[in-house]
């Protein structure tokens, strides 16, 4: 059986959210430069974080994994600038979009650790 990867399978299901919520905001609310900066951040996450599986070496990586990290807060900006200029309202879609924050919170927060982790190592 293979051996899960938590930050893998956050970062892809995130990303299956992001792709939804891109649609959403082009289909009914016809926001596309937002929305087109929200998934091409919010899918770059779980592809550098893929990239980094199979880097060449730490430092390799390392860099991926912050560049997913960069990513991650590049998203909640987005989201921030999303909600407050009402594109998505917190009273509409309160409980889809605090889940959403709430997992870009884990996986920064995930992505904080492995980084500082894999850098903590001896060569």
């Amino acid at each position: 059986m293979a051996k899960q990867n938590e930050i893998v399978d956050l970062s892809f299901c995130f990303a299956v959210r992001i792709v939804k919520l891109a649609n959403y905001l082009k289909k009914e609310k016809r926001e596309f430069t937002l929305s087109d900066q929200l998934l091409r951040a919010g899918t770059s996450i779980g592809a550098n974080v893929t990239e980094a599986q199979d880097a060449q070496s730490r430092k390799d990586f390392i860099s991926k994994l912050s560049i997913s990290l960069k990513e991650a807060k590049e998203t909640r900006y987005w989201l921030r600038l999303l909600i407050e200029t009402q594109y998505l309202s917190a009273d509409t879609v309160n409980m889809k979009m605090k889940t959403l924050q709430n997992e870009l919170d884990s996986i920064i927060r995930l992505l904080t650790v492995i980084i500082k982790s894999a850098k903590s190592k001896p060569a």
